[in-house]
């Protein structure tokens, strides 16, 4: 993946990676998030994925202040047979912990995925639904080419009250109905490639208090350092072109995306 880019000029206001994983970066926590505090990122949401990496993220917000755990079986996790009774039981169980404060990342992945996984992947996005509304947790959503029946699932079943579309891949419409239904909209470095115009579109129309900026660390790196190592410390530059695209002040920017942070995991 080349090199680590450069730092970018510190922000004037901290703001927060709201989804990043660490446990598979390759390099230690503690420099991890200090890099990132040393450009202003003060907090990190660690996503678990299986229950190896949830049980990790649980234990790493337990040693750092400075970080948020998640716990799931990811949907291709689950679309692989990884979601069975046992691995639910066990995420159910981190989810009561006081340090988890959200589910996620679960949802529905119509691309790694193939329709034989599709009924499994379901049931597994519907017990994690089940899981956040019981423990009052937020629901963190991986969609990935399933906009319709993610959207689906969670008004049959009820979306919890905090609910978040992860690295959000949506059009303006998809943008639309999370507006019209209270989700928050996370923006990964995909908005800064060059054939987002749609992902563009959509983050015009989100409002300030319905929007989140994340990595997906290691993946997902903005402009102009895609394809290189992405890291928590290189989310103000999401942030910068988030700001420019909406018309908002950086300062605004970061104070709303901070905001929304703690009113989805504090």
């Amino acid at each position: 993946m080349g090199d680590p880019p450069p730092a970018p000029d510190p922000l004037t206001v901290p703001a927060l990676d709201s989804h990043c994983h660490m446990d598979i970066m390759g390099a230690p926590v503690r420099q991890i998030l200090d890099e990132a505090a040393a450009v202003g990122i003060t907090r990190v949401v660690q996503v678990g994925t299986d229950v190896p990496s949830s049980r990790w993220s649980v234990a790493q917000a337990y040693t750092y202040d400075a970080v948020v755990a998640t716990v799931a079986i990811h949907p291709n996790e689950a679309g692989r047979g990884g979601a069975g009774p046992d691995a639910l039981e066990a995420i159910d169980e981190l989810a009561a912990l006081p340090s988890v404060r959200g589910i996620g990342e679960t949802g529905l992945d119509r691309f790694r995925t193939g329709p034989d996984g599709y009924a499994v992947q379901e049931a597994s996005f519907r017990a994690h639904i089940d899981m956040a509304k019981r423990h009052g947790k937020a629901l963190v959503i991986h969609d990935r080419d399933a906009h319709a029946d993610v959207l689906r699932v969670l008004a049959e079943e009820g979306a919890p009250e905090r609910t978040v579309f992860h690295c959000f891949s949506g059009d303006a419409e998809m943008a639309r109905v999370c507006v019209e239904r209270g989700y928050v909209m996370s923006f990964a470095g995909t908005l800064t490639f060059k054939n987002a115009e749609g992902l563009r579109a959509a983050a015009r129309l989100a409002p300030l208090d319905l929007v989140l900026v994340e990595t997906d660390a290691p993946f997902l790196t903005p402009m102009p350092y895609r394809g290189r190592p992405n890291a928590p410390y290189l989310v103000p530059l999401t942030l910068r072109a988030l700001a420019e695209i909406k018309d908002v002040d950086l300062e605004e920017l970061c104070a709303a995306v901070a905001a929304t942070g703690s009113r989805l995991f504090d």
